[in-house]
């Protein structure tokens, strides 16, 4: 049955996710318990001993008490000692990839996650994963860091750029899980989501059996970009309705001229979209940041004619 989670955390969706839990609920109730303790003790020694008369009385002179000493030094290490010996327990399984993992590469970037398969499939902000098969992420960052954090895995892990970091998870209910990045990587970070998708075993052969096929390859090449402009997240950065956000908009820009940074001017045609698509960073709008990532390698020579071409159909 689905974990359908409570007010403080969302549904168990790995196998890491009930220990983690366990251990987060018996912080926080020993937390309160001490804290209501001590509430409790302020405010009753408070009123037993309050002032009744404007009669100066001197308490005793009491140096210590070797009992309540001994309790309030042996029970709070005691607990310290079953959180460090949990949470040690716990960061080992979280951080031990079990050796029949499945591997992905994770890169992330401005503003969107890329996910990579052994067998040569990409795709963007959505990894398509088996239900109860342990996963390992391999991931890095092409720019600033990152954080790559799937709530109802419980797992959360910074990608940073130059070098490689590793998480795992195993999912053991199907179904669609969000995932975010919880490092501030700049204007667009808000918009930096994902999705996690479980399969049941056989829908996720099925998957892969499709994956490797050329599906889009009678798609009219207008509405073949429109769908790259979607899977691909050019969203996050270009509006269609002409409004501004960290690149330009893409309605009525075909056909225009735009100044660079450079002072020079550029016509928008085919070549020059090519060009911001493969070498973002070599002809830059002016009062745009030079942020845009490289889309080579991910787009073949159909896809780039297919944005082209929509980017076309984008009047004013």
């Amino acid at each position: 049955m689905e974990n359908k989670g409570n007010f403080f955390l969302p549904g168990q969706g790995s196998t890491v996710a009930p220990d983690v839990d366990a251990l987060f609920l018996f912080i926080g109730l020993a937390s309160l318990i001490i804290f209501a303790i001590v509430v409790f003790g302020l405010i009753y020694f408070g009123f037993k001993y309050r002032a009744r008369s404007k009669e100066v009385v001197l308490t005793p002179d009491i140096s210590h008490n070797t009992t309540l000493e001994l309790i309030w030094t042996i029970i709070p290490t005691i607990l310290v000692l079953i959180v460090f010996v949990w949470g040690f327990k716990t960061f080992l399984t979280l951080n031990v990839v079990p050796k029949d993992a499945i591997e992905i590469k994770v890169t992330g970037k401005k503003w969107f996650w890329t996910f990579d398969y052994s067998d040569g499939y990409t795709s963007v902000n959505e990894i398509v994963v088996p239900v109860n098969t342990p996963i390992k992420l391999l991931m890095s960052s092409e720019d600033v860091i990152h954080s790559f954090y799937v709530p109802n895995f419980r797992v959360k892990m910074d990608v940073v750029p130059n070098r490689y970091s590793v998480t795992w998870f195993e999912a053991v209910e199907p179904g669609d899980y969000n995932l975010f990045c919880t490092e501030y990587c700049g204007t667009g970070h808000s918009e930096m989501i994902g999705n996690v998708k479980v399969l049941a075993k056989n829908d996720f052969a099925t998957w892969q059996s499709q994956v490797g096929n050329d599906a889009d390859s009678d798609m009219p090449l207008e509405e073949l970009g429109e769908k790259i402009y979607k899977e691909k997240a050019c969203f996050t950065c270009h509006t269609l309705d002409g409004s501004r956000l960290v690149g330009p908009s893409l309605k009525g820009t075909f056909g225009k001229t735009e100044k660079l940074t450079d002072g020079t001017e550029v016509l928008v045609d085919e070549n020059y979209i090519r060009r911001s698509l493969l070498d973002p960073g070599a002809q830059i709008v002016e009062s745009y940041p030079p942020v845009m990532p490289t889309y080579q390698g991910l787009l073949s020579d159909r896809d780039l004619d297919g944005i082209i071409a929509y980017i076309k159909t984008l009047k004013q």
